[in-house]
């Protein structure tokens, strides 16, 4: 069974620094609540891993099916519950590709197997979250 794990340290103030990976990452908070707005939030950062989770995915797939646009964005908006604790309740995907003559097909197949198959980040918010999509296709 696959495991993984992050290190979170607190660094003064509402800030800490996580170790991802390797990789280090500050997280603070909003001036307005003691922190010092070095780095980003933590809720947004789900989000962050749901467009990743998904983005690969979605290019891998792609990739096997010989399809390579010009350029890919995932937007994730999140919606939060009014009330405490805060989450989000809804969520919404948008898969933007630029090419010429891009198989719109092979493109939905490839975001229904992320959505669907592939990505866990996906499922796991899923349980929680109502997850809808669109695809934005720009030649």
């Amino acid at each position: 069974m696959m495991n993984n794990k992050v290190d979170v340290t607190w660094a003064g103030d509402m800030s800490f620094e996580a170790e991802v990976n390797g990789f280090k990452l500050l997280l603070d908070a909003d001036e307005k609540v003691g922190g010092q707005n070095r780095g980003p939030r933590p809720k947004p950062l789900t989000l962050v891993s749901l467009g990743g989770c998904t983005g690969m995915d979605v290019i891998s797939i792609l990739k096997k099916m010989r399809v390579e646009p010009e350029w890919f964005n995932v937007e994730v908006d999140g919606e939060l519950t009014e009330e405490h604790p805060k989450y989000y309740h809804k969520i919404h995907i948008k898969y933007t590709f630029k090419g010429k003559d891009l198989d719109r097909e092979k493109i939905e197949k490839a975001v229904n197997m992320s959505q669907d198959r592939y990505c866990g980040v996906s499922e796991l918010l899923r349980k929680g979250a109502q997850l809808t999509s669109e695809i934005i296709i720009v030649d």
